[in-house]
């Protein structure tokens, strides 16, 4: 399992929000070298949405082609305030990537704000847990920082 937390001086329901808010996603959960667009956001248990990330640097590769990697995410669980869980399902011909991960957020409150835990498991072989744990520390200083200009 791979996993990453960060305090965050914002109450659940600002946090719940970012993470169920198609907007909000594509601005904050996408890696400091990447940027998102999703596609076909259905915030409803069941279903899901396509996210499309490319890197700033044209020279990285990509899973699913020379610069970007797709994901397919299938909403599992929603609790308000208090936790998401994805399904996550790369779009690559890459046996490295095959199969679905599951990322699960976590709000807990604390005073001054709350702790959000985001862990993920069945983690395909094709990700170190080094560069996992450095997407998702990047993610959540994103998350960090635009909690703190929408609030």
């Amino acid at each position: 399992m791979d996993e990453a937390d960060r305090f965050l001086e914002h109450h659940a329901g600002a946090i719940y929000r970012a993470l169920t808010d198609a907007e909000a996603l594509e601005a904050w959960l996408p890696p400091a070298d990447m940027t998102g667009q999703i596609e076909g956001y259905q915030p409803v248990v069941g279903t899901g949405f396509r996210m499309v990330l490319t890197y700033r640097d044209k020279a990285r590769r990509g899973k699913t082609s020379d610069a970007s990697d797709a994901v397919e995410q299938t909403i599992v669980e929603l609790t308000p305030d208090r936790r998401v869980v994805w399904a996550v399902d790369f779009d690559s011909a890459d046996p490295a990537y095959a199969g679905v991960m599951t990322m699960t957020w976590t709000i807990v409150e604390r005073d001054g704000g709350c702790l959000l835990r985001v862990a993920a498991t069945d983690v395909p072989s094709g990700i170190s847990p080094d560069d996992h744990r450095v997407g998702m520390t990047s993610s959540l200083a994103n998350l960090a920082a635009y909690l703190g200009a929408t609030a």
